[in-house]
């Protein structure tokens, strides 16, 4: 019986975690290309990924904030103005708006839906 009641509290907490990879906070707006390139001129737009994938090549204008750093570096994150991410695919500007939320207060958050890899505009590589 304990055993049942441990597989079950494990399935939940598992559920749980799953659900929180892949679905959107409340604060969170996904924007499509054409939405996030109306609006990120006027925003504070983070790169979240790694250096090395920031210098194989990024939306113009982006600055890179990998995740990895996000938690040393959120006081760069002006509360001022609304926050543009993205990353490769989008997971992981989702758990760096979460950070930012937490850490910062700040709701005004967006990110490209589908992140960088379907992102067809400008780029600049270093």
């Amino acid at each position: 019986m304990l055993t049942w009641i441990l597989w079950g509290i494990l399935m939940a907490v598992l559920a749980v975690m799953i659900v929180r990879r892949f679905v959107n906070p409340k604060f969170l707006t996904d924007l499509n290309q054409e939405e996030f390139k109306k609006g990120y001129r006027k925003a504070q737009l983070i790169d979240v990924r790694e250096p090395r994938e920031y210098n194989g090549g990024h939306i113009l204008g982006a600055r890179n904030i990998p995740l990895s750093q996000l938690k040393q570096r959120v006081n760069e994150v002006r509360d001022d103005q609304p926050v543009y991410l993205y990353c490769q695919s989008g997971a992981r500007s989702r758990q760096a708006a979460r950070l930012i939320k937490k850490q910062r207060g700040t709701e005004d958050i967006y990110q490209l839906k589908k992140g960088f890899r379907k992102w067809t505009g400008k780029i600049k590589k270093k």
